[in-house]
């Protein structure tokens, strides 16, 4: 039902929103405490990140809206409400990550929640192709991203221990 789906969406997309806010009155890239620390040479340049943030939210917010949408238009209530706790856990973990990096000044805190965030976001993808394999597929990058940010930010905590 369409009905379905635009509550969903519209549910997922607040969520969405709420954690991109979250994570972004965290966010200082021009900070003296961020310009301070040792980078590995892979560390993409500040302008990468809002752009990728930006195409990975907007992938977070459809492709749980939809997968929400179309386990409440088969009836799989259960399933659906267990789907929706693993998205509000993902985006607290998403969203306090910046919190944990920016703001606590801890590398070794932020390598650890960047980690159980990239736990979070590849269960989200095992939940989502659960329910239907484009949707999977569709919401992978944000799990291979949240994976490359795990390992940058073990490299930063390991250059800076």
């Amino acid at each position: 039902m369409a009905s379905h789906k635009v509550t969903a969406l519209a549910t997922t997309t607040a969520m969405v929103v709420a954690a991109a806010v979250v994570g972004s009155l965290a966010s200082e890239p021009d900070s003296l405490y961020y310009a301070s620390l040792s980078k590995p040479s892979w560390n993409p340049p500040n302008a990468v990140f809002p752009v990728a943030w930006t195409a990975l939210y907007a992938d977070i917010a459809v492709v749980t809206g939809l997968t929400l949408a179309e386990l409440r238009e088969r009836s799989r209530d259960a399933e659906g409400r267990r789907y929706l706790t693993a998205v509000v856990i993902n985006l607290v973990l998403n969203g306090g990550w910046s919190w944990a990096f920016f703001r606590a000044e801890n590398p070794a805190v932020s390598a650890i929640w960047a980690g159980a965030l990239a736990v979070s976001s590849t269960d989200l993808v095992r939940r989502s192709w659960r329910v239907s394999r484009v949707k999977g597929a569709v919401l992978a990058p944000y799990a291979a991203w949240t994976v490359f940010a795990t390992a940058l930010s073990g490299e930063i905590w390991r250059l800076n221990s």
